[in-house]
């Protein structure tokens, strides 16, 4: 059985170090889903982007739609 606890440490140190990478990866991944839910959701996918982001330490940087207010 793997070792989430150190799966997750692992995932928290690469966002670190690439904090505009994974956020770019969360943004593709929302637009993805706003668009197969026909924008029926887009509260619900922001906030669990968000929470990603959150849960990572990356929230805030160099997220260009987060921090800019840019809602595409």
């Amino acid at each position: 059985m793997p070792n989430f606890g150190k799966l997750m440490e692992k995932a928290r140190q690469l966002a670190g170090k690439h904090p505009n990478q994974l956020n770019k990866g969360v943004e593709q991944v929302e637009r993805y889903a706003e668009e197969k839910t026909g924008g029926k959701h887009d509260r619900q996918i922001r906030e669990g982007g968000q929470k990603v982001q959150d849960y990572l330490g990356t929230q805030g940087q160099d997220s260009p739609r987060r921090g800019s207010g840019n809602q595409s």
